[in-house]
Formats: structure tokens, sequence, C-alpha cells
């Protein structure tokens, strides 16, 4: 994933992020942030749940909002890149925390 920032202060972050055709990041949260994300072109697959097995898809045109503290990993699932814009709200300081895996179900 290539991020870009646009723009942060204390309580927000927002950016540009591109993410390459098959990639798939790693378990992550992003603690007391919360986040909206738009996809601009191709698209984004977000993992959430116990054992990771919940799923949202969304492609150009979409949002989809990461509640404070969700265990999630996302991926392009498509054959192009994909465009987002990510906005992000909370108490200032880390803003990702990787984690092993998803809550066992």
């Amino acid at each position: 994933m290539d991020r870009q920032e646009a723009f942060a202060t204390r309580g927000t972050w927002s950016g540009h992020v591109r993410t390459e055709p098959g990639m798939v990041s790693g378990w992550h949260h992003h603690g007391d942030w919360e986040s909206v994300i738009y996809v601009l072109t191709g698209a984004l697959r977000m993992e959430f749940g116990p054992d990771g097995a919940s799923t949202v898809e969304a492609g150009p045109g979409d949002f989809i909002h990461v509640p404070k503290g969700a265990v999630h990993r996302e991926s392009n699932p498509s054959a192009e890149p994909a465009d987002i814009i990510v906005v992000r709200a909370g108490t200032g300081g880390e803003s990702t925390f990787n984690v092993d895996g998803p809550e066992q179900g």
C-alpha cells in the first residue's frame, strides 16, 4: 500500500491510498481512531469479525466505515490498482496496531 498524507491534525488524518492488485494487508486495528473510506477506482475487500469470516466488498463510489478498535484486514481483489481516500478521526497518537489475527469465534 502506498499511503500519501493530505492533511493531519492531532485528531484527524486524511489521505490517498493506492493498493496494487492482489495485495492483502496484515490483520490490524486503529485503536481509538475510526475511519471512513471512499473508493475511487478498483475494488476493496474488508475482512473482519470472529475468525475474519465477515466481509464487505466495495467499488468505485462506495463508502466503508471502520469502527474504533475493529480488527480487520483489507485487500484488492481486482486486476487493477485500487485508489481510495481515507479519513480518520480519533484522539491522537498511534493509529495502526498490527495483531496476529482476528478474534476467534
